[in-house]
């Protein structure tokens, strides 16, 4: 098991109720194995810290850029909140070193799956709202969040597949297909695979949390196979 009191030393966040905090970080293939333990997986917690970052991060953004539109308003929060920025954040704080798993999802490279990590990231949110309150979680995204979006480190973040279009619109004759084409996972943590075919031809494949994630992805990499980024 993970030191969590040095962890809550660190982040200068004592839990009054530690098994909260525990549980935040518990994957569901621990349970599986230690059924005979009251001990509970993070999934309900992930769910409330969902939402709980969502509101952190759009107060933040509503306040700090009162000259920006919906639309732009939600696209910054997206990258924000997705699962690559979650795994930086986690990984910063050495979440890894926490997650309690079971051996198979060990043995699997579990501790370091981007969506794992993503997911206790926004579990440690839920725990940490529901133990300490809403302000606590401001106080910690003023430490670990809001300062990398005043360093603009998110001030890139791309609409890949508007890009896209833009780059291949040049060929006034090309055409951009986007396909579904695999789901699969549990119905709580879903994958999808996104193909983008440009002529036709695939050229480029994603792999996310959602449809729109995962043709995101495949847009991007079709621009990093065209060498297209900037």
């Amino acid at each position: 098991m993970g030191d969590f009191s040095s962890f809550q030393d660190k982040v200068n966040i004592h839990f009054d109720n530690v098994a909260l905090l525990e549980q935040a970080f518990t994957h569901s293939s621990y349970v599986n194995e230690h059924r005979k333990t009251d001990r509970e997986d993070n999934e309900r917690l992930e769910f409330l810290g969902d939402a709980v970052l969502e509101l952190g991060v759009s107060q933040y953004l509503y306040r700090e850029f009162p000259d920006m539109a919906e639309g732009e308003l939600t696209k910054f929060r997206a990258s924000i909140v997705c699962e690559i920025s979650l795994v930086q954040f986690a990984n910063e704080l050495n979440f890894q070193d926490l997650i309690l798993l079971g051996k198979g999802e060990e043995l699997t490279g579990g501790r370091n799956r981007p969506a794992l990590l993503a997911d206790v990231f926004e579990a440690f949110i839920g725990a940490l709202y529901l133990d300490q309150g809403f302000d606590v979680v401001v106080d910690f995204l003023k430490t670990y969040v809001y300062p990398k979006v005043k360093k603009g480190a998110f001030s890139h973040a791309m609409d890949f597949k508007s890009q896209l279009q833009e780059f291949i619109q040049r060929d006034k004759n090309s055409r951009i297909e986007y396909e579904i084409v695999e789901e699969r996972g549990p119905a709580h943590s879903r994958e999808f695979i996104a193909h983008v075919r440009i002529q036709g031809d695939t050229g480029g494949i994603g792999v996310g949390r959602t449809k729109k994630e995962a043709e995101q992805k495949a847009a991007q990499q079709a621009l990093e196979n065209h060498g297209a980024l900037s």
